[in-house]
Parts: structure tokens; C-alpha cells; sequence
């Protein structure tokens, strides 16, 4: 259990967190978010992006069940061949280091502008990491609209 009192197995990644990109380019995960990783999943992650704007850190178990997703569709369909180019373009495997540290590499993180202070999103099972200008600034152009509250509504959210 943890200290909300909810099984480990209960939990899920929510909520968000500020965190800094070292000069080494290496991101300090929030203790929370760590802790529930590592022992959900373990220490093993997959760290990518799919647009280039953001990092997409995915505890290797997850990112697994995707692959598993992905294999049952034909490897010729043009989606799943943009999508894996996509992820395994800017995709590397990873670990947290002793100080839950992981290292966002040099391609994602150029692209995702990943320097300095950044916000990290829980997505459930996930991690999503934004540079914090960026994010606003797309906040800001795609802003949560009343069509997308009605689309939620159907899923009864």
C-alpha cells in the first residue's frame, strides 16, 4: 500500500509534476512517479515521442503490450509503419539510475526542446514529458472546447 492507502496495484500514473532536465540531459522523475513505476513495472523504461513535440517515457512492461498491439497488424499497413518509424525514430530503451534519474537522448530531446524545467504528466500508464513553455503555449492553441467535452460524454466522462 501506499501512503493515500491504495494497492500498488490500484494506482495509476495522474497528476503532474515539475521536474528539470540536468545539463547531461537527464531527467529527475518525480519521486511519486518513480516509486509507483518501479514497483509496478520495474526499472526498465522505453523513452520516446510520437510527434516530436513531447517525450513519452513508458515503463518497458507497457511498452511491450504495444508491441504485442502492434505485431497483430499487418507490419505493410501504412499507420503502423508511420507509427513505428515515428517511435523508433526518436525511441531508445532505458533505466532509472540509482537517483531515479533517466537519460532523455539527445534526438528526443532536441526536438522536444527538453532543457530546463518541464512538466511531467501522468497518462495512466505512462509518462508524457513537455517542456513547461511549450506546453502553455499549446495549451494556449488547443485549448479543451465544449465539442470535446460532449465527445467525452458519449464515453460517459
Amino acid at each position: 500500500m501506499d501512503s493515500c492507502g491504495l494497492k500498488w496495484s490500484n494506482r495509476v500514473l495522474r497528476g503532474n509534476f515539475s521536474a528539470k532536465i540536468d545539463d547531461k540531459g537527464r531527467l529527475k522523475i518525480p519521486t511519486a512517479f518513480r516509486a509507483h513505476i518501479e514497483h509496478k513495472y520495474g526499472r526498465s523504461l522505453f523513452v520516446t515521442s510520437l510527434t516530436g513535440e513531447s517525450v513519452l517515457l513508458y515503463p518497458m512492461r507497457v511498452w511491450s503490450r504495444v508491441e504485442r498491439k502492434l505485431a497483430k497488424i499487418p507490419s505493410t499497413h501504412p499507420a503502423r509503419r508511420r507509427y513505428s518509424e515515428q517511435v523508433n525514430f526518436f525511441g531508445q530503451p532505458a533505466e532509472f539510475d540509482k537517483q531515479g534519474r533517466v537519460l532523455v537522448h539527445s534526438r528526443v530531446r532536441d526536438a522536444a526542446r527538453m532543457a530546463g524545467e518541464v512538466d511531467v504528466l501522468g497518462q495512466l500508464e505512462y509518462l508524457e514529458i513537455w517542456n513547461h513553455d511549450v506546453f502553455l503555449e499549446r495549451r494556449k492553441r488547443h485549448p479543451f472546447t465544449d465539442d470535446d467535452a460532449r465527445a467525452l460524454a458519449e464515453y460517459d466522462i
